[in-house]
């Protein structure tokens, strides 16, 4: 067979090869074999030596023409399987847009942590500052300079974590009292400071309890404070959070670091004291503890007590939060259970 007549076989066959194929990889194998410089089109040219002279001109120029030929025939056919290609990738990934949407889930915050933020909001309108304090504390601020010296029988109902003699993990936010009270520039108005956080005390874990929980300290130094002070600060405080019908009463109690010293008690919000299962059928839910700053505490702040008089209380949030939204066991806001803290969403 003449060299003019394999190059036509080549250039048939090669075209109709390339029609044929069905993947884009046979294409790219078809060029490679055909036209690569191991191919036959190559070596069909290497016997341009036995044509003669005035034939060698066609021949080359049938030779440059098949090469064409092939690859135009193969460039189209990877077109079409190309178009094959992308008008099956759309029809597998076309999004129906009358389909409804997939709801997205949306966290919130804790909800003590939005009971925290609340109460912190209430005082800072008030005009007070929050000062978180240090969770790890000095014995001397956390007992001593609330007037619970050494072998103090209060120490025993807040037995806590020490990391050494006199380092330990607080057991209430009112340690931040005489650090406030030591720095306060009187001359530039009263100390009006909430201390919320958390504070470690031994105690057992059961539905009310936890040896882990949090607190919030407020505390008012200033000329002339006095129990009516108090008093309308707790009843705006409960009113806000527990409605604006609330009433509040003070019950005599004993704390080291304050005297005279009250619990305080909230109309219940649930019958509005008539008497009701979560009030015990009182009338009355005791909700914190408060009383006028005790004259030793301000005097260890380097405070004349005869001049400056003082109010502070102490509230739990976890408390707050277990009655305002019906919560029976405190452990439930620690557990992370997503059921539980999805119905606090929002909710202040």
């Amino acid at each position: 067979m003449s060299l003019n007549d394999k190059l036509k076989d080549l250039r048939a066959s090669g075209i109709d090869d390339a029609k044929r194929a069905e993947r884009i990889q046979e294409l790219n194998d078809l060029r490679v074999n055909l036209l690569g410089k191991k191919g036959p089109i190559t070596k069909a040219l290497r016997g341009m030596k036995d044509v003669p002279v005035e034939e060698r001109p066609e021949i080359g120029t049938l030779a440059n023409n098949v090469k064409k030929d092939i690859q135009a025939a193969i460039e189209e056919k990877m077109e079409e399987l190309n178009r094959k290609l992308v008008a099956k990738k759309l029809e597998e990934e076309t999004i129906d847009v009358t389909l409804p949407a997939q709801p997205r889930k949306y966290g919130t915050r804790h909800i003590l942590n939005q009971t925290i933020e609340d109460i912190e909001e209430f005082f800072i309108g008030l005009g007070y500052r929050v000062d978180a304090g240090h969770e790890v504390e000095e014995d001397h601020y956390n007992f001593e300079r609330l007037n619970i010296p050494q072998n103090h029988p209060a120490r025993d109902m807040q037995d806590t974590f020490y990391l050494t003699d006199q380092l330990l993990m607080r057991t209430q936010t009112s340690a931040q009292e005489g650090r406030d009270m030591e720095s306060h520039d009187f001359s530039k108005g009263p100390l009006k400071v909430i201390s919320p956080g958390v504070v470690y005390r031994r105690d057992d874990d059961d539905a009310t309890h936890s040896h882990q929980f949090h607190q919030i300290e407020g505390l008012v130094v200033d000329k002339n404070v006095s129990m009516a002070d108090l008093k309308g600060t707790l009843e705006a405080l409960c009113r806000h959070v527990f409605g604006a019908d609330r009433e509040i009463r003070f019950r005599p109690s004993y704390f080291p670091f304050t005297e005279p010293s009250v619990e305080v008690d909230v109309s219940c919000f649930n019958c509005g004291g008539e008497g009701c299962r979560i009030c015990k059928y009182t009338g009355w839910i005791e909700v914190l503890g408060a009383g006028l700053s005790h004259p030793n505490v301000l005097e260890m702040s380097g405070i004349d007590s005869t001049v400056y008089s003082g109010i502070a209380f102490g509230l739990g949030p976890e408390r707050f939060a277990m009655l305002k939204y019906g919560v029976n066991d405190i452990r439930d806001f620690y557990l992370n259970d997503v059921r539980f803290l999805e119905q606090f969403k929002g909710v202040n």
